[in-house]
């Protein structure tokens, strides 16, 4: 912006380059000097004015319609620039002379608002952390977090028009995504040393180095402080650029308006506001005497309205007459005092502030400064010289000491005085060489009477001589400065002559002295005196140019002070002096009329040609210029003649325009520098502040349907105020109402109801994700403001609920139509041909709509419930409605899906656990109306699904056992074909599918493999399981009673029901299953070899399995709590115990059988037997000859691999320690009884050698086995172990003595035979 102080050459520059852009009807719009638009009341120039420039149409009928547009839209351009400019000489008048207001220090700071682009870079940005293109180091929680933020949020589409509508700011960024991993880091697992605090803190900086990117965050910081800094306060040379903006004035135009309206001269505006003030007062005496007073309410508040006219004008005064008297300054914001002082509130009545002499005080300063002495050659080069200097009545300084040679010193002496015309003595001094001499010998000496206008610059002054000094051409230069005080307006000699004051007359010194700010006096000096000699108080003057008066001799440039009754003629030496003096006592004066100079104010002026044009002042150099430019009719316009309440009106719209647009994130709230200049504009022209604030709220609520983010708590502040006003509450002291405030507030009124209800509709879109913060809150409370009747009776809470539950109803299908569009829109984005896929709508794919559809839904009542729960917290009953309005909606939707499901479909249950998974953890919603449509509506299905699994699971277990190969399942799973695993992270777990029905059966199940294991049940055991069929029995009943606890039945009854029937189904299964394996592991071991040859298989060791997976699944399907139920278990676990008792007494009955095979063998060597004899002499012969192999030892040696291949089989195969346990102490038992047995049955016999052989080592070896196996020493040591130990002893001891040894066969233990075993 241009500086108002810069140089006439520069100005004059820029004048003629910007003028030359002016438009032709903007050239032709200057007007002539006359001020007829003060007497119009109105904008509109003269018609000469307006038409001697501009072309026009020849006659009206050969015009077309389109030049006849042209011409009108010329015009109306040309109205609305003059309208501007007006209004903006009363804007920069505020500015440069602000009495009422003050920047305002306490406003909210205002975030930088973030515009489309910004949103789009911030999106690219996380998009490019997400794809790992940042150097920015994050774990997987921090990943999700913002992945779930860039999908939820940024990219939302409620986000992008709020950017759109303005309200949106970086810190709204900040703040939600804070918001959503509170929630996120709370869940957390702790974590030992690193509190969640830090975690939270660690994650909104890396958020924020996301978000700065690769920006320099020190220019950043360097941009919000500087933004910062120009929200708080502005300097005026900013308010001047910022309001240029607003009205669209050019620089030029500013300049010359600012240098024609002398904005940087203080004292002429103050002047200007006293003019204004008194033409209010004039005017509301007009309104008073002429009765065309607006129309009120009441005719009673015609005379309140003068009143508050007067009361208004005279609390400005009161405000004036508090502004310190100054000359000027620096703008200061300085908090103003309000006066209350009424002597002035009159200005009709003169003799109550009549000043007297006394009241005028003056103070000067004076800087004399001394700088040398010329011509002095009398005197010795090194006589020393030196100067004093004082100002009479005052005391007395000297200089430094010099030499003659050099007398120069530049020493400056400061004096105060309170003369006007005060008397500098400067003497000059030489020291005397006399040794008698008491004083020092002056010179010379000068007396000087210095007045404020006097030069500045240092001059040389001729000195009067002493006797003593022979020099005779002795001058001294110096300098005298004296300051003109600040309540000194100007001074100056002048030829006056008066009725009253200065009848002769006669030049004189005056003095224009400001007393207070509606107090000036002119007073004349002599020289030396403090105390005017006559002074006139101005008050009631009138001052004007006037012509030479006869008869009145010195003086060329008259002018006069004009009051009834008295007249007092002026007389300056110059025009250019007169001019200074009129313009100083017309701005004392108060005066509306403004004296113009005379036209020959050149000729006045002896010396003419083109230096007479600089014999005026500059002000008026700069009045013409701007006469010249067609400014001259909006700074001499009569503000008392317009009409401010329009003229404010147009300013603070175009104002509020240029709020938004700026790049603060403001929701309508003004800067403290616009709300500053409004203030003063308001006070200044007395607009009345519920026209303030009822044009505020119509140009915000225009802004507001327009799209724009508008503050509900500042359309509060204002509703308030004008509602206060209109019931006659007195916000701002004016107690009358127009009737046109009253109708335009009620007009008002239902416009602002209809919107805060259309934005609690919308409340999702209005105020998406809670932002602005507390918004929605501030629009409810303002709705149940602006639903009062009056400002006292609150409205009826039933009323309040009425309106909000019928906002809220309408919000519900509102958001069910948005998100029901956005499904299909997505659904649309999937298809591949989204022309056909409205014709190919299957029921599976409907149902994966639906359950879509449901995901949003879940999401719509989850941001409600964080973002915007809180704001109606006062009506949590209606959010919940509108939750359950919402969620019927949808239930048309989904019941319209579930119907098209074929009967035979399980598919529809995951919707089921999705919505029950939310509800269910929902306080409000739980058991709710929905809620319990949607169990009526599953509660049948899922009957009917346990009734078929029923069904199909005890098919399955008839037909599996029927054709079971009691394979070990690990056999069967390795070779199914590889399926992918589950994925574990699904919430939704599958239902199991039912198996193939028999014949017969009315249901057409869906297909299903007898085995349906899947591929990771072998994973889960390492060990070899049971049969196929049992496996599959378990991994369906886990399976179903699975899913049944997964669906979180919110019925607690039902819910109990439907864990007993799986519970007691389960029963029934496992103990057919233990049944039907009992019966087969019977059959099994009857089917089998009774000899040695007989081998333990894998399917004898799958069957104890599938007694220990029943025992261990009956603990975990049939667990009951209490009562029959768990009776009923019992008998299971009792079932299943007493079946693995038969089992194990089954096999160790075969064992036995086959040992008693082994002993029938080789008891044909029975001692007395045939055979026995034959066999004995046969060996004994043979072995003379050849070798004979020991007979015997094979079945020795076939029983013992028998025992070791079973024990190792079992070991091996079957799952439950304690069955082993329990199967080898009763086989170890069992087969050592018979041992007992047989040997007893041959006490009184002696036992053949090779019966002795075979009998040691099965006794040996078996005991050993089982001592290997882990059976007890308690029972391996039994009593029959003895008795058959000792007999086996005794029979080897005999048989040693008798055949002569057993070749190495003994009961003895010793290494070579565990070598031999080994």
């Amino acid at each position: 912006m241009l500086d108002p102080s810069s140089s006439e050459e520069e100005s004059d520059g820029i004048v003629e380059e910007e003028s030359k852009e002016v438009t032709a009807p903007q050239a032709g719009s200057r007007i002539s000097p006359s001020r007829t638009s003060e007497s119009s009341g109105g904008l509109a120039p003269s018609s000469g004015g307006r038409n001697s420039a501009r072309p026009t149409s020849p006659s009206p009928s050969a015009a077309s319609e389109q030049e006849k547009e042209e011409v009108e839209k010329l015009q109306r351009e040309e109205e609305e620039r003059k309208k501007k400019l007006q209004l903006y000489v009363f804007v920069m008048r505020c500015v440069a002379y602000p009495f009422n207001a003050k920047q305002p220090t306490d406003m909210a700071r205002r975030q930088q608002k973030i515009t489309k682009q910004q949103l789009q870079q911030t999106k690219d940005r996380f998009q490019a952390f997400l794809n790992g293109d940042t150097q920015i180091v994050a774990d997987e929680a921090f990943i999700n977090a913002v992945q779930s933020y860039y999908e939820v949020f940024l990219k939302s589409d409620r986000v992008a028009k709020m950017v759109q509508s303005g309200g949106f700011s970086a810190n709204d960024c900040r703040e939600v995504f804070k918001r959503h991993i509170e929630k996120r880091v709370r869940s957390l697992p702790e974590i030992d040393g690193l509190s969640k605090e830090t975690v939270l803190s660690s994650w909104m900086a890396k958020f924020d180095t996301i978000y700065r990117g690769d920006e320099d965050p020190r220019k950043a910081q360097q941009r919000m402080t500087a933004s910062a800094a120009s929200e708080l306060i502005l300097s005026k040379d900013q308010l001047y650029e910022m309001f240029q903006n607003i009205l669209g004035i050019k620089k030029f135009e500013h300049q010359l308006l600012y240098q024609a309206c002398q904005l940087d001269n203080l004292d002429e505006q103050a002047a200007q506001i006293r003019r204004e003030l008194d033409g209010r007062l004039q005017m509301a005496d007009q309104i008073a005497r002429g009765g065309k007073f607006p129309k009120f309410v009441s005719k009673e508040m015609e005379a309140m309205y003068i009143e508050e006219l007067k009361s208004s004008v005279n609390q400005l005064m009161a405000n004036l007459e508090s502004m310190p008297v100054s000359k000027g300054g620096e703008f200061k914001l300085q908090k103003l005092k309000r006066g209350h002082n009424t002597s002035i509130i009159d200005m009709g009545q003169e003799d109550e502030n009549t000043l007297s002499k006394s009241d005028v005080v003056l103070s000067f300063t004076l800087e004399v400064v001394i700088m040398e002495v010329q011509g002095l050659k009398s005197l010795a080069p090194n006589r020393i010289v030196y100067c004093t200097m004082e100002v009479e009545g005052g005391e007395k300084l000297q200089t430094d000491q010099a030499e003659a040679s050099k007398p120069t010193w530049g020493t400056q002496g400061d004096f105060t005085t309170t003369h006007p015309l005060p008397a500098v003595k400067v003497k000059l001094f030489t020291e005397s060489t006399g040794v008698l001499a008491l004083e020092d010998k002056e010179l010379g000496r000068v007396v000087l009477h210095p007045t404020p206008n006097s030069p500045k610059q240092s001059e040389l002054h001729k000195m009067t001589l002493t006797k003593a000094c022979p020099d005779h051409d002795l001058k001294i230069k110096l300098a005298i400065r004296m300051d003109k005080p600040q309540n000194m307006k100007h001074s100056g000699y002048l030829w006056a002559f008066g009725k009253n004051v200065w009848k002769r007359w006669k030049k004189r010194f005056f003095v224009l002295v400001q007393v207070s700010q509606y107090t000036f006096a002119m007073c004349s000096y002599r020289e030396k005196k403090s105390e005017p000699q006559e002074l006139l108080q101005l008050d009631g003057y009138t001052v004007d140019y006037t012509d030479p008066q006869p008869g009145l001799d010195g003086g060329r440039a008259f002018f006069n002070a004009v009051k009834e009754g008295d007249t007092v003629i002026f007389a300056s030496d110059d025009e250019q002096d007169r001019i200074l003096w009129v313009q100083a006592m017309y701005r004392a004066t108060g005066q509306s009329h403004k004296p113009v100079p005379p036209t020959q104010v050149q000729k006045l002026n002896s010396k003419g040609g083109a230096s007479a044009q600089m014999d005026a002042p500059i002000s008026q150099f700069y009045a013409d210029r701007a006469q010249k430019h067609g400014m001259d009719e909006f700074i001499s316009a009569n503000p008392c003649s317009f009409d401010h309440a329009s003229l404010f009106q147009m300013v603070q719209r175009l104002t509020l325009d240029h709020r938004l647009n700026d790049t603060f994130c403001c929701l309508g709230w003004f800067s403290p520098g616009q709300v500053f200049v409004l203030d003063e504009y308001c006070a200044r022209n007395g607009v009345r502040g519920c026209h303030r604030h009822l044009c505020y709220l119509r140009d915000l609520l225009e802004r507001a349907d327009n799209g724009a983010m508008i503050d509900p708590t500042l359309l509060h502040y204002s509703f308030a105020f004008c509602a206060s006003h209109v019931h006659g509450n007195r916000p701002d002291g004016l107690s009358t109402v127009k009737v046109d405030e009253k109708e335009r507030f009620e007009e008002i009124k239902e416009r602002l109801r209809v919107i805060l209800e259309n934005q609690i509709i919308h409340f999702r879109y209005c105020f998406p994700f809670g932002r602005p913060e507390g918004a929605l809150k501030a629009t409810l409370s303002l709705l149940e403001r602006v639903l009062m009747k009056d400002i006292v009776t609150p409205v009826p809470q039933e009323e309040v609920k009425g309106v909000i539950r019928k906002c809220l109803e309408q919000a519900a299908q509102l958001n069910y139509q948005r998100i029901t569009e956005y499904a299909k829109i997505e659904g649309q984005k999937d298809q591949k041909d989204p022309e056909n896929a409205g014709r190919l709508v299957t029921p599976a794919k409907k149902l994966e709509e639906t359950i879509r559809l449901a995901e949003l839904v879940i999401e719509v009542l989850q941001q409600n419930q964080e973002h915007h729960a809180e704001a109606f917290a006062w009506w949590t009953d209606l959010m919940v409605e509108h939750a359950e309005n919402f969620l019927a909606l949808y239930a048309v939707d989904m019941d319209a899906a579930l119907e098209i499901q074929s009967p035979e479909s399980w598919d529809s249950f995951p919707l089921f656990q999705l919505l029950n998974d939310f509800l269910r953890t929902d306080y409000h919603l739980c058991n709710g109306k929905f809620h319990k449509h949607l169990q009526d509506l599953y509660a049948p299905l899922v009957v009917r699904y346990v009734d078929l699994m029923e069904s199909s699971i005890a098919q399955s277990i008839h037909r599996g056992f029927e054709r079971e190969s009691w394979e070990p399942v690990k056999s069967l799973t390795s070779n199914l074909p590889n399926v992918n695993l589950p994925n574990v992270n699904l919430q939704i777990p599958k239902v199991p599918n039912l198996p193939v029905p028999v014949a017969g059966l009315s249901v057409n199940l869906p297909q299903m493999p007898s085995f349906s294991t899947p591929s990771w049940m072998a994973a889960i055991y390492d060990s070899d399981n049971g049969s196929g069929t049992s496996e599959d029995l378990f991994w369906k009943l886990d399976a179903l009673q699975t899913f049944i606890r997964d669906l979180h039945w919110p019925e607690e009854e039902f819910a109990k029901h439907l864990e007993s029937r799986i519970q007691l189904m389960s029963s029934d299964m496992i103990e057919n299953c233990v049944k039907r394996t009992r019966m087969a592991f019977e059959s099994k071991l009857t089917k089998s070899s009774r000899s040695t040859d007989f081998r333990i298989s894998p399917t004898i060791c799958t069957m104890f399995n599938v007694m220990v997976d029943a025992k261990d699944q009956s603990a975990k399907l049939c667990a009951m709590e209490m009562g029959q139920e768990k009776q009923y278990h019992s008998q299971i676990d009792d079932l299943i115990e007493e079946s693995v008792k038969d089992m194990i007494q089954l096999l160790v009955a075969k064992f036995v059988v086959i040992l008693e095979s082994v002993l029938a063998k080789i008891s044909r060597y029975d001692e007395g037997t045939l055979f026995s004899s034959f066999l004995s002499f046969t060996v004994k012969a043979a072995s003379k000859y050849v070798d004979v192999p020991k007979p015997g030892m094979d079945v020795a040696d076939g029983y013992v691999t028998f025992v070791r291949h079973s024990q190792d089989m079992l070991r091996d195969k079957v799952n439950e320690e304690v069955y082993i346990e329990r199967l080898f102490d009763q086989w170890y038992t069992a087969t050592m009884n018979l041992l007992g047995t047989w040997l007893t049955e041959r006490m009184d016999q002696q036992l053949h050698v090779y019966q002795l052989k075979i009998l040691i080592r099965i006794a040996k070896k078996k005991y050993r086995d089982f001592r290997l196996q882990g059976v007890l020493d308690s029972t391996l040591n039994s009593k029959l172990y003895e008795t058959v130990r000792n007999r086996l002893t005794l029979e080897e001891a005999t048989a040693s003595v008798r055949e002569g040894g057993m070749q190495g066969i003994s009961m003895k233990d010793s290494d070579e035979e565990d070598e031999e075993d080994d």
